[in-house]
Parts: C-alpha cells; structure tokens; sequence
C-alpha cells in the first residue's frame, strides 16, 4: 500500500485523528495559558502578610517508608512563618525507620505531632486518619518529599477568602528539585510547561482534572459535605477534585504557591509513577460516567472527553503505526510517514513549551533548561500512550475489585539537592 492511501484512502479518518488531536490540543493548551496569564495572574500583586489576621492551618503529611526525605521536609514546614499551625504526621504502616524519626521529630517541634497506623491502608486512609485529628478548618496536604515556600500557605488560604465560601480546594505548583539527570530535567519541563498549562486551561473552563497531590489545600466543611478522600482510589487527589466539584465546590490553581518535590530518576520509577496516575484518571473516568449525561455537570464535559479521547488516541497511534509497518510497500514510506507527522508536532510542542516556560519563569527560574525540551515531545507521545494502554487493565480490575488502595513510597529520585 502507498503512503497517500493511508490520507486519502479508508484510514484516512484514523490517521487524520492521530494526526490532528495533538496538534489542536497543544493550541488549545497555548490559548488558555495566555487567556489565564492574561486575567487571572496579575504581575503587581502583592501579597500583605501583615495586614491580615491568618486563620489556623494543620498540614498533614501522610508517610509510608519515607526515611530518606520526612526529616527535610518536616524541618521545612516547622520554619515557615505562618504564624497559626500545627503538622500532623500520619505513619501509614511503615516498615524501614519512618516511625522512629517521626517520634525523635516530634519532641524537638512543639507543633508537631505523630499519629502511627500499624497496617498500610493507603494514602486516602492516611490523610483521612489526619483530618480526624486536626484542629483547623484548613487543611494543608503535603507529600513527605516535598519543601514549601514561605509564602505558599499565605497564597493558598487567601484564596479562600478571596474567592468566597465555595471554594473547596485551592492546588499549588509543583517544581522540580532534583534537576541533575536528563530523566529529571525533562520531567522538569513537563511540570513548568504542560502540567502548569493544562491547570491554567481548566481553570478557565471552571473545572480542573486534579488538585496536585504534592501540595494541596482543602477547606475540611468541603470534604466532610463529599464523604472525604475515597479510600479505594488508587489517586486519591484526582477522585477527590471530582468529587468536590460534582458538588460544586471550587477548585482553585494558585501557580504562586510554591512546593519543592523529588521525581524519578529511574525509567522504571517514571514509568511506574505515570501507570498510576493514568490509571487514577480511568478509575475516575469509570466511576463518574454519569456526568456527560447530566446538564448541570456540564462544565466537567470537556475535560471527561479529553480524558476519553486521549484514551482512545493511544490505541490509535498504534493501530495506525502497526498498519503502516505491515502494509507499507517500501520502508522509505514509513520514514515518509514518521517524519512528516514527528516533525510537525515537535514544532509545535516546542513553541507551547516556550510560552508555558516563559509563563513559568515569573515564579520558578526554567526558561534555562528550555534546551532539554527537545528531548520531551520526541518521545512524550509514545510513552504516554503505551502508559494509558498498560492504565486501561488495572483501571477495570480496580473497579472491579475495590477495598483499599494501598501504596508505596515512590522512586524519589538518585540524587537530592
């Protein structure tokens, strides 16, 4: 078969589609990072630490086998200057010497107490254990790798005030600490870029996918009125964004709320990390199919068909590329093929990630590493669709199978800075 059969011929619609949707959806990405820039993040903003009375915040870090990195963050979070807080850490059943440096940990911070749970349950079971024992109606969530900024807790809550009495959840940014490696810079680039333009997009749309499970803040009357974190979900920070806004709690995207975190640094770890997260995202998808039949959840439709779609396009990609390598008459069409679509969408994912970096760059200092960007969107493509496949198995028998989503302390990279 000659290369133009599979554009004019029977397949045409197919290649069309693998061609076509991350083309546009890397427009739609630029649009809203600009419109979001644009409207909801003022470069004068101040923010005045002094001029308002702050209400209490208990944050909660749940732990499982975090030995190497609780200590650090701890520290970090016993010295940050908001003034009313108090820091619950919730031992999920750890079995290296988690339990001992939380013990030591709490009698060197007054605000600093340790609840132990003798069996892993989970991180939803954790963080629920945690909302039961704490004293503020404001609940920060931080993973045990992660550092805050001084300033992160202040933006986080104002916007709760800010925004009025709807506001549920308010995510903060992620960035990238351990930036050593080719793996972790690239990974660096996705989260300054892709993630922070996705987050910007939906928060135009009204509705986010996820509030980011690194650095998250809850008000605790929006979790009780949702039943709190569903314990048999494998991400339990995805199935609780939709659950507050199935009930129209506000998510809010604070990009000004810095959080510190250590990433793979291990093919395995990256791709372990990324089954997980697709899998949270078909779980979600699975359990809350309901609302593209309901008007009043009209608002989660786009990002329920993108989550679909996306889905949909992976097997896609490989139907097409598997009819291209066996019915191909010369091999010659097949480089025709894959550099003419490669070259395509490496162009234009090249100038979203400029403008998200470029964006990014107002808080985090990234636009340096833009360099490494040309290593992403060669390969971001064929490793997120062979992810979604691998998500689409252990989603359906998750579903199938309930009780507790229990987890592990992920690869947090080779190097710590």
């Amino acid at each position: 078969m000659d290369i133009l059969d599979f554009f004019t011929g029977p397949y045409a619609w197919l290649t069309s589609f693998v061609f076509w949707y991350p083309f546009l959806m890397a427009l739609f990405w630029m649009a809203g990072s600009i419109l979001f820039l644009r409207t909801k993040e003022p470069r004068n903003d101040t923010l005045d630490v002094e001029g308002f009375e702050w209400p209490m915040i208990s944050i909660l870090v749940p732990c499982y086998n975090e030995e190497e990195t609780v200590e650090e963050t701890v520290r970090n979070l016993a010295g940050l200057s908001y003034p009313k807080k108090e820091i619950i850490l919730i031992n999920d059943g750890s079995t290296d010497g988690t339990f001992q440096i939380l013990e030591k940990l709490s009698q060197v911070y007054e605000n600093v107490r340790v609840i132990q749970l003798l069996q892993n349950r989970g991180k939803a079971n954790a963080l629920q254990v945690g909302l039961f024992a704490s004293r503020a109606e404001y609940l920060v969530c931080v993973d045990s790798d992660a550092l805050l900024s001084d300033t992160a807790p202040y933006y986080m809550i104002r916007q709760f005030f800010l925004k009025g009495e709807r506001v549920g959840a308010v995510t903060g940014n992620p960035c990238i600490r351990n930036r050593n490696t080719l793996l972790s810079r690239m990974q660096l680039v996705e989260y300054a870029s892709i993630i922070g333009a996705i987050k910007r997009t939906q928060r135009l749309l009204g509705k986010v996918m996820t509030v980011s499970g690194v650095v998250v803040t809850f008000r605790k009357k929006a979790l009780v009125d949702v039943g709190l974190w569903d314990r048999d979900m494998i991400t339990e920070d995805i199935a609780v964004s939709w659950k507050l806004q199935k009930r129209f709690w506000d998510v809010r995207y604070e990009p000004r709320a810095l959080c510190w975190m250590l990433v793979p640094e291990t093919l395995s770890g990256i791709w372990k990390q990324r089954v997980r997260w697709a899998q949270g995202g078909q779980e979600v998808v699975l359990r809350h199919w309901r609302v593209i039949f309901s008007w009043k959840q009209r608002r989660f439709w786009p990002i329920y068909l993108e989550q679909v779609i996306s889905t949909i396009w992976a097997f896609c990609w490989l139907f097409v590329t598997v009819l291209l390598v066996f019915l191909s008459d010369e091999i010659q069409d097949l480089f025709i093929w894959f550099t003419l679509t490669s070259f395509t969408l490496v162009f234009i994912s090249m100038i979203q990630l400029f403008i998200a970096l470029l964006i990014e760059s107002r808080y985090n200092r990234v636009l340096k590493y833009y360099f490494w960007a040309a290593w992403y969107p060669s390969i971001y493509w064929m490793v997120n669709s062979a992810v979604v496949m691998a998500a689409v198995p252990r989603a359906i028998k998750s579903r199938l199978k309930g009780g507790y989503a229990v987890w592990s302390s992920p690869d947090r990279g080779l190097k710590k800075v």
